[in-house]
């Protein structure tokens, strides 16, 4: 049984950049069906609901967004979804949600989920998930799940981990050092030592161990959010929330806080089938499932061509003698690029910003 002051605090307002043109601001990559018929966001919500009550469920998103989040998480409250009045990154979104707790709860606990990621085994993700809460309720520590590697992959950060504590539980280690994303021939050395992990993005702790975290390294930050905290009671409280929200610095979680951290930090290795899907060329290994030929969603015609991904829901799209390319149609752009280029999507969306072509976004 869960504590009763635990909660799950899911992160709810990214835009998905790496995914255009099928994920916009107003339709952001987690509310969209990607692999099935059930949209990422609600999959992370019915994942979680099995172990946390709706009730302690907690989901933080944009003011731009929330309209189209409402809908993918009707199993919750209206007072349980924390509006970003802007989106601030990792750190400003974990700690906005830490005071709310806080203020709910000085005791409370906090599950800390992206809400577009895949897992396969969710069996094995909440004994994870359990077995990390059960050491924040115990010992007070920040704790991180961190998924063996198969790849050497340059789309995800790194946990180093050390073994130097033989009193933790099994597939518990300590942490000495979190990676940025590497470049390829370093993902390979890293792959390679045996040591490092991919940094899954979830994290435990207590509310208030992540406070004083925030104040001791971010004090800019931690400042601001007090103030939000004095405000809550006010009839104006949504003015008041963005004009002090506003100031804060843009900045994640793991540059502010886990990077340069001397707090304790343990690390659950996983095996659960995970994946952030956080671009179109991860998308296509995680459909071709080891496939080598062509991947298609939608009206597509393939003659003498492999390797490809044709993603097309609306019109019908043919591709002949191509390899390794991406070919994304929708009913208002085309996005056509080397598979293995895909990460770089993310720079047409800062053009078009940058050019005023806001409609595409």
């Amino acid at each position: 049984m869960i504590n009763k002051h635990v909660y799950a605090v899911i992160m709810a307002g990214g835009s998905g950049t790496r995914f255009w043109p099928l994920s916009r601001e107003k339709a952001p990559k987690q509310v969209l069906s990607i692999i099935n018929d059930t949209s990422l966001l609600r999959e992370t919500f019915n994942r979680i609901s099995e172990l946390i009550p709706n009730d302690n469920i907690i989901v933080v998103t944009s003011r731009r967004q929330v309209e189209v989040i409402r809908p993918q998480i009707d199993g919750i409250k209206e007072s349980n979804i924390i509006i970003e009045p802007t989106p601030r990154n990792t750190a400003p979104c974990i700690g906005l949600a830490a005071i709310h707790i806080m203020n709910r709860d000085p005791e409370g606990i906090m599950l800390v989920l992206p809400s577009d990621h895949l897992i396969k085994d969710e069996t094995s993700f909440r004994l994870k998930v359990s077995t990390g809460l059960k050491l924040v309720s115990e010992l007070d520590p920040i704790v991180t799940i961190g998924i063996k590697p198969t790849r050497a992959e340059t789309a995800y950060g790194y946990i180093q981990i050390t073994d130097d504590d033989d009193e933790l539980p099994k597939g518990v280690h300590a942490v000495k050092a979190f990676a940025e994303k590497p470049n390829k021939a370093t993902a390979l050395r890293l792959l390679k030592s045996g040591d490092f992990y991919w940094n899954s993005g979830i994290f435990m702790w207590s509310a208030r161990r992540i406070l004083a975290e925030i104040e001791e390294y971010i004090p800019e930050q931690y400042e601001q959010l007090m103030l939000i905290a004095q405000g809550f009671n006010l009839d104006n409280f949504e003015d008041y929330l963005a004009n002090q929200y506003n100031r804060i610095k843009p900045i994640s979680i793991d540059y502010g806080i886990m990077e340069v951290t001397s707090s304790p930090i343990y690390m659950i290795s996983a095996d659960f089938g995970w994946s952030d899907i956080g671009s179109w060329d991860e998308l296509s290994r995680i459909l071709a499932n080891g496939n080598e030929k062509n991947v298609t969603r939608g009206l597509t015609v393939v003659v003498d061509s492999k390797g490809n991904f044709i993603y097309s829901p609306e019109k019908l799209t043919a591709v002949i003698g191509m390899e390794g390319v991406l070919v994304v149609n929708t009913a208002d752009a085309t996005l056509i690029c080397p598979l293995d280029r895909a990460q770089d999507v993310k720079s047409v969306v800062e053009k078009l910003r940058k050019d005023g072509q806001l409609e595409y976004l």
